[in-house]
């Protein structure tokens, strides 16, 4: 056997060895994430139901939206979700699971969870696979290439059509643009790439829509309707 041929040989024992290895990790990786979604996804179900049933304290960034009771912060939660729900014709239970994720990220973030779903409803009107012309995708219309950072951190472009990680993104997007501009109205009108709107259009329409949001916790507070009247 000639050296040519040797190492032709040679090659083609190792090409097949790293196809043997690389067929098996790629099996391995499949069965794992086959557990981890059964496991996980049955985890993560159980925490939302828990979260829906016994809402909690609502906070954002340590401090308390509203004072009230659990029972009341529960009912405040459920008006949010019955209000948007029949805004944006949406079934009840879906955006019962989103308004909960939301309030969980922005929990985790530090940021108002009301502007975080103000953005997600005019984005993209609570549509989970929402893809723009521009790459934007999902429910905060997240556009992975301006963002790798964030999206590589949670797993690449393929997280990003997970509505929870979507949410967490697109949250920490929004802080750093807040903390970096100063100013809310400013961060908004960058996340939307329109900064150079000198009559925030888009800053406008968001924060009205937090604040019909707010207004609609407010009115399931004990006394608040017959105050109103």
């Amino acid at each position: 056997m000639n050296t040519s041929v040797a190492i032709q040989f040679a090659e083609f024992r190792s090409g097949r060895a790293f196809a043997v290895v690389h067929n098996l990790l790629a099996i391995i990786g499949v069965l794992a994430l086959a557990f981890s979604l059964v496991h996980g996804g049955r985890a993560a179900t159980e925490a939302l139901d828990n979260r829906l049933t016994a809402f909690g304290q609502i906070r954002y960034a340590g401090n308390q939206l509203f004072e009230s009771s659990p029972e009341l912060e529960n009912q405040q939660y459920r008006a949010l979700a019955l209000s948007l729900s029949r805004r944006y014709r949406v079934a009840s239970d879906p955006i019962e699971h989103l308004v909960g994720a939301t309030f969980d990220a922005s929990r985790q973030v530090g940021i108002d969870p009301l502007l975080v779903l103000a953005v997600m409803a005019v984005e993209s009107r609570f549509n989970p696979i929402a893809e723009s012309e521009y790459g934007a995708k999902g429910l905060m219309q997240v556009i992975p290439k301006h963002h790798w950072d964030k999206v590589e951190e949670l797993g690449g472009v393929q997280a990003v059509l997970d509505p929870m990680n979507n949410i967490v993104i697109g949250a920490r997007i929004l802080k750093q643009y807040i903390r970096q501009s100063g100013s809310v109205e400013s961060a908004l009108q960058r996340y939307s790439g329109s900064l150079a709107d000198g009559t925030n259009q888009y800053a406008q329409k968001v924060i009205a829509e937090q604040e019909r949001m707010r207004q609609a916790m407010r009115v399931s507070r004990p006394g608040a309707r017959a105050a109103a009247t």
